[in-house]
Parts: C-alpha cells; sequence; structure tokens
C-alpha cells in the first residue's frame, strides 16, 4: 500500500468513524461546505461532471451548466454524509428517509418467486435505497462492489454495505454472475448499479443522443434464469427524504440471439435511466467517463487516460 492509498483508506475510515457521531445538522452543513470548496477548485471530477450534464441538458449555457456541476457536488457530497451516518441511522429514519413510487413492481416480481433483478443508475443515494429494503421490507438481497484500492478500503465498503443487510460479491474473479444467478433462481432479489460499465465489453446503447457502454450483466441475468428485470430511479427530493420510482420491467425479446436480447433490454434500461437523470440531473453522480468517445484519449481534448477515482 503506497503512500496515497495508505490516505485514502484513512479519510474514509474517519468519515465511518467521525461522521456518523456528528448531528445531523452538523454533517449537512460540513458535505455542502466541502462540496462547494471542491467546485471551486475545479478539479477533474467537477470539470468531468459538467461534461457530462453537458449531454444531458445540451442546450444549457455555461452558467447554467456551472450551476448544475455545483448543485451535483452538493448532491454527491450529501450521498457521501449520508452514507458515513447511515449505520448509525435508526430504523425510523431509515424508513421515513425515503419514499418510492410504484414499488408494487418490485413486490408482485417477488411474490411471483422468480426472482428480481433492480438495475439503478448512480441517482441519489442507493445504499439508502437498499438500507430501506432490508429494513422497511425485510428484504435481503444481493449486490456486487467494484474492486477498490487498497484492499483495505473495499473491505470497509464491504462491512459497510453487509451492515446495513446486504450480501456484496466481488465486482472482479468470475464467480459472481454464478452466484448471482443462484440467487434468483431461489426467488431471491438482485440489486446492480447498472450505468457505467466496468468490464470494457459492456453493451453499445444509445444514451442522450450519443453511444455509451453499459453492462450486459442485468439483461444476461434475466435470460438466464427468468427473473424480472426491473429498472429504478432515485432522486433527493428535500433535506431529509430521498424518492424513488420502480419503473415497469424490461421484457425479454421473444426472437433474436441472445447478444441481440441482450442490446435490445440494454437499451431499455439506458432509456428508463435517461428518463430519471433528465429530470434529477443534479442528482446524477457520474464524475468518470462514460461515452464511448470520451473513453478513447485520442478523441477527447483533455488527453488524460487516467480518468477520476
Amino acid at each position: 500500500m503506497n503512500a496515497r492509498e495508505r490516505l485514502t483508506d484513512a479519510l474514509y475510515g474517519a468519515g465511518w468513524s467521525t461522521v456518523k457521531k456528528l448531528p445531523e445538522p452538523v454533517a449537512v452543513r460540513l458535505g455542502r461546505t466541502i462540496a462547494d470548496l471542491a467546485w471551486k477548485q475545479r478539479g477533474k471530477g467537477v470539470e468531468r461532471l459538467e461534461r457530462n450534464y453537458a449531454r444531458v441538458v445540451p442546450d444549457a449555457s455555461p452558467a447554467r451548466l456551472a450551476e448544475l456541476s455545483r448543485a451535483g457536488m452538493r448532491s454527491y457530497l450529501r450521498y457521501w454524509m449520508e452514507s458515513f451516518r447511515l449505520p448509525a441511522w435508526s430504523a425510523e429514519r431509515i424508513k421515513g428517509g425515503f419514499v418510492p413510487e410504484d414499488l408494487h413492481h418490485l413486490t408482485d416480481g417477488l411474490a411471483a418467486g422468480k426472482g428480481v433483478v433492480l438495475a439503478l443508475p448512480h441517482l441519489a443515494n442507493w445504499d439508502l435505497a437498499g438500507a430501506w429494503a432490508t429494513t422497511e421490507l425485510g428484504i435481503p438481497f444481493t449486490t456486487v462492489a467494484e474492486r477498490l484500492k487498497p484492499e483495505t478500503l473495499y473491505d470497509r465498503f464491504v462491512a459497510y454495505r453487509e451492515g446495513l443487510g446486504m450480501e456484496v460479491l466481488p465486482h472482479s474473479g468470475g464467480s459472481a454472475f454464478g452466484t448471482l444467478a443462484r440467487r434468483l433462481r431461489d426467488g431471491g432479489l438482485v440489486c446492480l448499479v447498472a450505468d457505467r460499465d466496468l468490464s470494457a465489453s459492456g453493451v453499445e446503447v444509445d444514451f442522450f443522443g450519443e453511444t455509451a457502454r453499459m453492462p450486459a450483466g442485468p439483461a444476461l441475468l434475466a435470460q438466464h434464469t427468468g427473473a424480472l428485470l426491473l429498472p429504478a430511479t432515485l432522486w433527493y427530493h428535500d433535506s431529509s427524504t430521498m424518492r424513488g420510482r420502480v419503473h415497469p420491467p424490461v421484457e425479454v425479446p421473444r426472437s433474436g440471439t441472445r447478444a441481440e436480447k441482450t442490446s435490445v433490454m440494454t437499451q431499455a434500461l439506458a432509456d428508463a435511466f435517461a428518463t430519471g437523470i433528465a429530470d434529477h440531473p443534479e442528482d446524477w453522480h457520474m464524475l468518470q467517463r462514460l461515452w464511448v468517445k470520451d473513453l478513447d484519449p485520442a478523441r477527447d481534448p483533455e488527453k488524460d487516460q487516467k480518468g477520476t477515482p
């Protein structure tokens, strides 16, 4: 572990050990202060966020994009402040912190016993939605986490999410798909953040008028197991509440090859994600490259192959 990795691990550790002890109004103010400082520094993450918002709101003026990126950073830091504090939230606070719409798509799907794949973009706080599901509905579920460096930081995230009632599998290693498929065949719930491909072999979709890649996993799991595939979107409603919507099921096409079916289904997910992101762009925490054009350094004026963390 190098010095930067040790510092990163220490900062996240301090967040979970210290921020969760703060009164909620103090944590809110702290998050907003950090967000505004980061926004004023105009680092690569802020610049990338603004470029991504330019795709979502193509007619936005520079002033509007700046306003959006500032709101986006505040939303992003709200996510972190909430995440650091979630382990200390009471069951009542978790239950009152999230109000979903059209939840029947999820509950009916689980009642049918076929299993459900719930796919979400990086909107608002997906960890809070997961904690609400395990607390309010009593529904355990399985998810996948990206391998982080250092390994101790990855272990912190796994422990944090397992403490909220989730089963967490590593994204790398090749065994996650089989475990997810078994959970679904047993009638379980699998939740996947699915608007950014981490494998470099994702499915190309049209996303806000340009080509992006999204993971094939949700569509493949639905085909492989017969589980219901449901998109979901989230947004912050006010200072204490997050809202969400479970979208209608994405059907498996009746004809076509597996690749063709996967393409159609992943495009349907992208379309559902786009509706939620367009309605609440400031709550989309995409500080990384997403569109194919940006993933090719030769076609990107930033000339930055490292991207953002």
